[in-house]
This record gives structure tokens, C-alpha cells and sequence, in this order.
């Protein structure tokens, strides 16, 4: 898994690539959460790119919300039609706030 990361004054945004599984999980959330505790607190995960994701990676998803909640921030994830599936598969569409494009997730930023 590849990505880049955009910080902005209330926000960062990081454009993942690849895959969200077993293998990748591990570093994408010890990194992201370390991001977190840096600041900003609020994130916009774009999963556009995101070829496959397995249970790990919804854990990951999961936690990072968490996360991001308990510090006064939060998560907004952009995903593919591909992880829009997984997510409602098991029915986390209820918990994760997915947006249609970075510009629905910045004005639920607001408010």
C-alpha cells in the first residue's frame, strides 16, 4: 500500500493505493493514528484507489474512527465502488461516515 498524505489547517487527507488488508493494516493504522495524535483531528480517507479490502482493513477503518472520535475530531472515508460493497456487506455503513468525493466530506467537516 502506497499513499500520500495533505494536511491542512483543520484537516489532512491521505489517498491510499493498493490494498487494505492482513499485510498492509499493521503500518496503515499505526501510521494514521499517530497522525491523529499530531493533529488535525479531523481525517478524510480516500479509498478511491483501493483495489481489494479484507477484514483487517474494516478493523483498521473501525478503530481509526474510534480514534478520531474520542479526540474530537473525525473520520469521513471516500471510498470505490469496491469498498462501498465491503462496508455495507457488513453492515459498517451505519458506523463509518462514507462521502461521495472529498468535497461532500469537507462540508461535513463544517457541519
Amino acid at each position: 500500500m502506497r499513499g500520500t498524505r495533505e494536511v491542512r489547517e483543520n484537516y489532512q487527507i491521505f489517498r491510499l493505493i493498493g490494498q487494505l488488508d492482513a499485510f498492509s493494516e499493521p503500518n496503515l493504522r499505526k501510521v494514521i493514528s499517530n497522525c491523529i495524535d499530531s493533529g488535525p483531528k479531523n481525517v478524510i480517507l480516500v479509498l478511491g484507489q483501493i483495489d481489494f479490502i479484507d477484514s483487517s482493513g474494516l478493523g483498521a477503518l473501525v478503530q481509526l474512527f474510534k480514534k478520531a472520535k474520542n479526540l474530537g475530531g473525525s473520520l469521513q472515508i471516500v471510498p470505490n465502488a469496491r469498498v462501498t460493497q465491503t462496508v455495507k456487506l457488513v453492515n459498517l455503513d451505519r458506523f463509518l461516515s462514507l462521502q461521495p468525493n472529498v468535497e461532500a466530506a469537507l462540508e461535513k467537516l463544517k457541519g
